[in-house]
């Protein structure tokens, strides 16, 4: 149940053109606490809940627990969740030996867009594709959660 995974920004929409799948995923939080965060989505039909635990100093690892649910269960939950719903495009591109999962999100995070890879082990070697940009693992800003918070926009208006 750990999750190892690293995130980078992407450069380009290279990417699209490699996808195998695109879905529509939302997604909200019912608490949002920095050592543990319980997530409720919807992706493809169907309903998730999802509990993670704190990263560790890296930010490559963390508990991770999930579990199906019906798709009533998670609207009714959608709305109970914390801060604003996240909506965003989900792109699944091979690469090598791995799989990429690219995050294009919608509304108030429109413009960003992360490419995430889950690994066995923190050091295990894997290809980079062309539209890779750079490493965001570990920068909480870049977690879902905080994004649910505060949305990528608000990041540009308060640097104006």
């Amino acid at each position: 149940m750990t999750e190892i995974e690293r995130k980078f920004l992407v450069k380009t929409n290279g990417f699209k053109a490699e996808a195998t799948t695109a879905e529509f995923i939302s997604q909200g939080f019912l608490n949002t606490h920095p050592e543990r965060t319980v997530r409720v989505r919807i992706k493809g039909g169907k309903g998730y809940i999802t509990v993670k635990g704190i990263s560790n100093a890296s930010g490559t690892s963390r508990f991770e627990w999930e579990k199906e649910i019906g798709l009533k269960d998670a609207e009714g939950l959608l709305n109970l969740c914390e801060a604003s719903i996240i909506e965003k495009r989900r792109f699944e591109i091979p690469v090598g030996h791995h799989v990429f999962e690219v995050d294009e999100f919608c509304g108030m995070n429109e413009g960003l867009v992360i490419a995430e890879i889950e690994l066995g082990t923190e050091d295990e070697i894997f290809e980079k594709p062309d539209w890779l940009g750079k490493e965001v693992t570990g920068d909480i800003r870049y977690y879902n959660s905080h994004l649910s918070v505060k949305p990528f926009k608000s990041w540009k208006e308060q640097e104006s």
